[in-house]
C-alpha cells in the first residue's frame, strides 16, 4: 500500500476523531486534525509537512502563510465559500484551491426561507410575549411589526447560483413572485425558472418586499448592501443574508433598522465571526430596545448545518483531495486563473 498523504485539518468543525474522513480516505491519508482559529495557532512543522489541507472557515490562508506550505499540493475548502483563502498567492505557488459547492444547498435555502417566514409571520414577537406572560401574551392582536401576507409578495434574490436557485424554487411554492439580479447569470435561465431578471441591483431592491442575499463575497460584492442600497429598499422590506457577512455594511444596516428604512433583517453570517459584541448593531440586539424587538434575527452561521450536510462536506472534501493526489483529477478548482506550475 502506498505511503499515506499527510493531510492537515487546522480548524475542524466536528468533535469526533475524523471518523468520516478516515472512512472516506480508506487508509490513503495520514490525517492530522486540529481545532484552532487562525494560522498562528498551528505549529510551523504541521504547515510544512502537509501535502493536503482540508480547510473549514476559521483559519484564513493569507499570502504570508503560503511560503510555509512547502509540501502542499492541494487545499480543499470543506464548504462552498472561499473568501478567506488568497487565491492569487496559492495559485502563484502552484497550489490548487478547490471547494465543495454541493454539500448544503438544501439546508441554506431552507434556512433563508425560515428566516423570511419567521419575520413575515412575526414568530419572534409572538413567542416572546407568550413566554413572558402566557395569559396576557396569548393575544395575536398586539403590535405585529413585520407581519404581512406572503403570497403575492416579491422576493428579490441577489445571486442565482445553486442556493439562489433552490431558494427561488421554494419561494415560488409559497406564492412569492421572484425577481433576480445576477450579472453573471446566463440569459434565458430566468425563463426556464419562471422568474424575472432585473437590470440592476437598485431596481431589484426598489421592487422587492423581501431580499435574499445568495452571492459570493468578492471585491465586487463587498458591502453591496450599503446606505445607498437601504435607501432604495421599501420601508416594509425584509433583508435576509445566508451567504457572507461582508455583503452588508453593518453600520448601514443598524441605521436602516433604527430609522425605519427597512422593516427587519435575518442574518446567519457576520463580517467577523463571532461578531464584535461592541458593534452598535450587536449591542442593541442584545439590549433589545423597543425599536428592534422582533425586527432582527441572528443565527450563528448555521444555515449550512445538518448532520447530513456536515457528513457530505467532510466526505466530499476527502474525495476531492484524493482525486487530485492519487489520480491528478482536479474538481471544483476556484483559483484556476492564478494557478501556475500545477504539481
Amino acid at each position: 500500500m502506498p505511503t499515506p498523504f499527510r493531510t492537515l485539518t487546522p480548524d475542524a468543525q466536528y468533535h469526533d476523531d475524523a471518523v468520516v474522513e478516515r472512512a472516506a480516505a480508506n487508509g490513503l491519508l495520514d490525517l492530522v486534525t486540529l481545532r484552532e482559529r487562525g494560522a498562528d495557532a498551528i505549529p510551523d512543522a504541521e504547515w510544512q509537512a502537509a501535502e493536503a489541507i482540508l480547510l473549514w472557515h476559521e483559519c484564513p490562508i493569507a499570502p504570508d502563510l503560503v511560503p510555509r506550505l512547502k509540501k502542499c499540493r492541494i487545499i480543499v475548502r470543506c464548504g462552498a465559500g472561499f473568501d478567506h483563502v488568497d487565491l492569487k498567492a496559492t495559485g502563484a505557488a502552484g497550489i490548487p484551491v478547490c471547494n465543495v459547492p454541493d454539500y448544503g444547498t438544501s439546508e441554506v435555502a431552507d434556512h433563508a426561507m425560515a428566516l423570511m417566514l419567521t419575520l413575515r409571520r412575526n414568530i419572534v414577537q409572538y413567542n416572546d410575549r407568550v413566554r413572558a406572560d402566557p395569559v396576557a401574551g396569548f393575544d395575536w392582536s398586539g403590535p405585529a411589526t413585520t407581519i404581512r401576507r406572503i403570497r403575492g409578495q416579491s422576493l428579490g434574490i441577489v445571486g442565482l447560483g445553486r442556493i439562489g436557485t433552490a431558494t427561488a424554487l421554494r419561494a415560488k411554492a409559497f406564492g412569492l413572485s421572484v425577481l433576480v439580479y445576477d450579472p453573471y447569470l446566463p440569459w434565458g435561465q430566468e425563463i426556464a425558472l419562471g422568474i424575472t431578471r432585473m437590470p440592476d441591483l437598485h431596481s431589484l431592491l426598489a421592487q422587492s418586499d423581501i431580499v435574499s442575499l445568495n452571492a459570493p463575497l468578492t471585491e465586487e460584492t463587498h458591502h453591496i448592501i450599503d446606505a445607498a442600497a437601504f435607501s432604495a429598499m421599501k420601508p416594509e422590506a425584509v433583508l435576509v443574508n445566508t451567504a457572507r457577512g461582508g455583503l452588508i455594511d453593518l453600520d448601514a444596516l443598524h441605521a436602516a433598522l433604527k430609522d425605519g428604512r427597512i422593516a427587519a433583517a435575518g442574518l446567519d453570517v457576520m463580517p467577523q465571526e463571532p461578531p464584535k459584541p461592541d458593534h452598535p448593531l450587536m449591542r442593541d440586539f442584545k439590549a433589545q430596545p423597543d425599536w428592534i424587538k422582533g425586527r432582527l434575527i441572528v443565527t450563528p452561521h448555521a444555515a449550512w448545518y445538518s448532520v447530513e450536510s456536515q457528513t457530505d462536506a467532510r466526505r466530499k472534501a476527502v474525495e476531492t483531495a484524493l482525486a487530485y493526489l492519487r489520480d491528478g483529477e482536479l474538481r471544483n478548482c476556484v483559483n484556476t486563473a492564478f494557478l501556475k506550475g500545477r504539481q
